[in-house]
């Protein structure tokens, strides 16, 4: 799934007073997951699941494109848990984790343990615990994962199946992790590209929906077509979306919805992929950047359109050239039939008269040549094929294609998109979150120029905040988190962060009440609970601060830091000791 960071809370502490400072960046707007460690209470039945396929209406007129499409990964990227359920088990010897994934009574599981035996040599805790998965994402063809709701926030596995070696694994970028990843939130940007009907989540939380986050499995006709109700009702003869009739950049943006990835991706200001519907340009509501050095394409799993861009067919067909010049949306050839049809794209556009006896006849294969198969780097067990079509291919292509850049290191947009100072600013913004100075220094000037010039959401106010914070700014920062609150009253960031700026400069009070409402509206974020917990327990609340770790650990049972606080007080450095120890639950979860 995609991965769209949004900004980090800080841990509080400071020498001398009930708190000190410690700057741990742990708090990001990213896909991280932990699972539980307490029975689970909510009846999981009581959770709708999506309608049936309504798809099949259009099988009456369209019965040949629908059995077919029925077959591709596309229309198979979701569904419910059993009927994709891939069962199988792994042992995570980084963290000591034993990871199964099975069904009972109908039901399906993830469960996950690790025993005593590490104990004496690492610390770690025992861990057993188990969720029950509700939907599956992916198609199985490359990967595969389960989502799983607590507490209202529905949640992604920390495992994957990857179709190719078929095998299970961590999720990409967790396979050196020590302890159970953190919970990774469900966010509808994500499964835009997996499901259809997706739906947009509550203000209060990203992953907190209404219902199911998603009414259709897989990607359904509307996805390319629109709504077909006008053309159902005149019985096939009403309007429908035929994409390869739109304005070009409304043709690429079918495609480009699900197939473009870049370094950073900004949204633009109120706009979430959940909105977008065909006709639309993707530029209306999303930018995205690479960076200007970097050799993208096969590099990355879903990367195709920003090799495409860079490819000698692209740049010598210019618009002519569309992903449906070479795929057809509706079927997937055969595996034995792959090679002879891909190669008969190839001939529409290469008709010379020897191209197709003469040009290498002991290789059928084009794309052996010319679009050779490459790792991809953001996933485990995988290739892909390179969409940077070259006559000779060579190793090194440079991006800057995209854009006159005047260094290897400027961000550039994908594609002839309009771009503002507030878009590059935020691109910026997160490659600064990995501690780049120059990348923090680029963000502030653009950002700062944006405000100036009228621009105002959450998201640009939270970014500022956090980099003066982080730069020692703490009068601008606090403005700016304020502005944050004003445009959206659940920025978990900004509430954890002001809170941070009150907590040091002594204001309890305060910073006890933002730390609340951030924890109330969104129950998994650990810092802020964890912040909360300390200062509850620093003030006397020892049964609040325990209730609070506790119901932490249904989202976060490995966490380090809620170990420690909950088996010893410790906390970043800091004691306060739990006093009422008999309320802690003890037992295999290591509590």
């Amino acid at each position: 799934m995609r991965v769209d960071p949004r900004g980090r809370m800080l841990v509080f502490r400071r020498l001398g007073t009930i708190f000190s400072l410690v700057l741990l960046a742990v708090f990001y707007w990213v896909p991280k997951c932990r699972v539980r460690a307490f029975g689970h209470t909510r009846e999981q039945a009581n959770v709708a699941t999506p309608r049936a396929n309504p798809d099949e209406v259009c099988a009456s007129c369209h019965k040949e494109i629908y059995e077919k499409y029925e077959r591709t990964a596309m229309a198979r990227a979701s569904g419910t848990a059993m009927e994709g359920l891939l069962q199988g088990d792994f042992f995570h010897a980084a963290s000591g984790i034993r990871y199964k994934v099975f069904s009972r009574e109908g039901r399906a599981w993830m469960s996950f343990d690790r025993d005593d035996a590490p104990e004496a040599s690492n610390g770690r805790s025992v861990l057993d615990g188990e969720k029950e998965l509700l939907y599956f994402i992916g198609s199985g063809h490359r990967g595969r994962t389960y989502l799983y709701e607590e507490e209202g926030e529905w949640f992604e596995i920390p495992i994957n199946f990857y179709g190719k070696k078929q095998l299970w694994d961590m999720a990409p970028n967790y396979g050196a992790t020590k302890t159970m990843p953190a919970a990774l939130p469900v966010d509808s940007n994500c499964l835009h590209c997996h499901a259809s009907a997706v739906q947009m989540a509550l203000p209060e939380a990203r992953n907190r929906y209404a219902g199911p986050p998603f009414m259709q499995g897989g990607i359904g006709c509307a996805a390319c077509h629109g709504d077909a109700s006008k053309h159902l009702e005149a019985q096939g003869r009403g309007p429908i979306v035929n994409p390869a009739k739109l304005a070009v950049a409304a043709r690429d943006s079918v495609c480009l919805q699900c197939h473009l990835e870049g370094n950073v991706a900004v949204y633009r200001a109120g706009k979430s992929l959940a909105e977008f519907r065909v006709g639309d340009d993707l530029a209306d509501y999303v930018v995205y950047s690479v960076k200007a050095n970097e050799k993208t394409g096969g590099s990355r799993a879903v990367s195709q359109y920003e090799a495409l861009l860079r490819s000698a067919c692209k740049l010598a067909s210019g618009d002519k050239l569309t992903c449906t010049t070479c795929h057809d949306p509706h079927s997937s050839p055969v595996p034995e039939e792959r090679v002879e049809y891909f190669r008969s794209r190839c001939l529409t556009c290469h008709t010379g008269a020897k191209m197709a006896t003469a040009h290498h006849p002991e290789q059928k294969d084009c794309a052996v040549c010319h679009m050779p198969t490459r790792e991809a780097a953001d996933i485990s067990h995988e290739q892909a094929t390179d969409h940077n079509i070259q006559r000779r291919p060579h190793s090194a292509t440079s991006t800057a294609r995209f854009l006159n850049a005047t260094e290897e290191d400027d961000l550039v947009p994908v594609g002839k998109v309009p771009f503002g100072d507030r878009e590059m600013g935020l691109a910026y913004a997160q490659l600064a979150e990995n501690g780049n100075p120059k990348d923090a220094e680029k963000a502030l000037r653009l950002l700062l120029k944006a405000e100036k010039n009228g621009a105002s959401d959450a998201e640009l106010h939270t970014k500022l905040g956090f980099i003066e914070q982080m730069s020692g700014d703490k009068s601008d920062a606090r403005k700016e988190y304020a502005d944050s609150l004003k445009e959206d009253p659940y920025d978990a960031t900004a509430l954890g962060n002001l809170a941070v700026l009150d907590a040091v400069s002594g204001h309890t009070a305060d910073a006890v009440d933002l730390l609340r409402r951030a924890v109330e509206a969104d129950p998994s974020q650990i810092t802020a609970g964890l912040n909360l917990a300390f200062i509850e327990c620093r003030i006397g609340n020892k049964k609040r601060a325990i209730e609070i770790l506790t119901g932490l650990a249904r989202f976060d049972p490995d966490d380090p830091a809620l170990r420690g606080f909950l088996s010893s007080g410790t906390y970043a450095g800091e004691r306060c000791s739990l006093d009422s120890r008999s309320d802690v639950p003890h037992g295999r979860n290591g509590y």
